[in-house]
């Protein structure tokens, strides 16, 4: 295993002679003192050239636009921005990194319901076109800061309606009265955005209105002139192949009928959680541990098993990487590192919390696990949309460290497809 340092900060593993990411982890769980054992990420780049392979081979037609807010991470945006994805920014940090890495305005799209003066400025400077608008308010603000702008109307979907009190995105009704609007003033209109869940239960109901919904707005566009050839069908797009096919074959169809390839329509979509999720592993500690008595109430009928179980505390919660958890996402249950399964194979009901006191700090409520000891790790997967290199506000402490990697196969694969890492090759050491 040897160190590539392609960018000043961090470090990227090339893994050769058979050492897996498995390996990885073990290194960096073996070089903690036994009094300093801090949580940690490790990262395989190459998962992300492989989901951007099943991306294209799957929905070749959906340009993929990776929304920074899922992770921030520098050898993320350097991958990606090597694959040729476009960037979707939120704020001002996001689009300074986005054009860091070299990625064109013309390949960011500017989001956000409430977009502040000195980010709308932000955007005209550089020369940033594509901003989301879903109201009047914004409509106002953008004509007088950015006249350039070329506008994506958010139009809000039944799904997502469904999901949320608040209420998201512009009605179609409403969107008339918009673009009425954006023609009195001198804005241009482009194209329409919309967002399904990946939630959803019926992806094909829920594609089919936010298409023909789109479809009329692309239609009262035209009638006032406007240029419309962006469709943007957000983001709601597991890390799965399976739920990519899914969405495949509810949008192909729609989009043959209402957007055609002849038509000239761009259509866009932001699949952050498809790309970053399954390549980012999370290790934390085991700081504390309490035994918890059952209540024979509580237990299923015909449940035999012993009333043993256990609360442990992780020395991470949800006012750290598992801060997903206080946004309404479940947190999966993590796999213990091997030197727990050689000891016993017994599992009992087990909860874990953060390091704080807080009763919000609950990050799994209950799993099955062998019966742990203070300073024993877990192993959580599919951990990278935690927002990396973005510490939650709530938090006073900084995100784990990442730990790059990626295999010597992989690593030539990436090449070949152009993707380039500042100073990669310069540095070459053992590890």
């Amino acid at each position: 295993m040897r160190g590539l340092t392609d960018r000043p900060g961090y470090t990227v593993q090339l893994l050769e002679g058979g050492v897996t990411l498995e390996d990885v982890i073990n290194e960096h769980i073996c070089e903690q003192a036994s009094v300093e054992k801090s949580a940690f990420m490790v990262a395989d780049l190459g998962v992300l050239m492989h989901q951007h392979a099943s991306w294209q081979r799957l929905v070749p037609r959906l340009q993929p636009y990776f929304p920074l807010k899922c992770n921030r991470s520098p050898a993320v945006m350097e991958v990606l921005a090597s694959l040729g994805l476009g960037f979707v920014c939120a704020n001002k940090a996001e689009v300074n990194l986005a054009l860091e890495h070299g990625v064109s305005p013309d390949n960011i799209i500017l989001s956000g319901v409430c977009k502040q003066l000195a980010l709308i400025k932000a955007a005209s400077k550089n020369d940033i076109q594509l901003l989301v608008c879903e109201n009047e308010a914004e409509l106002s603000k953008i004509s007088r800061l950015h006249p350039r702008a070329k506008l994506l109307l958010q139009l809000s979907t039944e799904a997502h309606a469904a999901e949320t009190s608040v209420v998201f995105g512009s009605s179609l009704k409403s969107c008339r009265h918009l673009l009425e609007a954006a023609k009195g003033l001198g804005v241009q209109v482009v194209g329409v955005a919309f967002h399904v869940p990946s939630s959803c239960q019926d992806t094909q109901e829920a594609y089919c209105h936010a298409l023909t919904d789109a479809r009329c707005v692309f239609d009262m566009g035209a009638e006032l002139g406007f240029n419309m050839n962006i469709l943007d069908i957000g983001a709601g797009f597991t890390g799965s192949e399976f739920q990519l096919e899914q969405v495949e074959s509810a949008v192909s169809p729609l989009l043959d009928a209402y957007f055609p390839l002849q038509s000239g329509v761009h259509v866009l979509a932001q699949p952050g959680t498809f790309y970053v999720a399954s390549a980012f592993s999370l290790a934390v500690n085991v700081i504390a541990k309490e035994v918890v008595t059952r209540r024979w109430d509580s237990l299923a009928p015909g449940d035999n098993s012993d009333d043993t179980e256990f609360l442990y505390y992780m020395n991470e919660g949800v006012y750290g990487p598992f801060g997903i958890k206080l946004l309404g996402s479940a947190v999966a249950a993590p796999s213990v590192h091997k030197h727990v399964l050689c000891a016993q194979k017994a599992v009992y009901p087990s909860s874990l919390r953060g390091p704080s006191l807080d009763q919000l700090d609950h990050v799994v409520e209950r799993c099955l696990l062998p019966e742990l000891s203070v300073g024993d790790w877990l192993l959580f997967s599919n951990m990278g949309t935690c927002g990396l290199d973005n510490p939650c506000s709530l938090s006073a402490t900084q995100q784990p460290p990442v730990h790059y990697a990626v295999s010597a196969s992989d690593w030539y694969e990436m090449q070949e497809a152009g993707v380039e890492l500042d100073g990669a090759m310069k540095t070459l050491a053992m590890v």
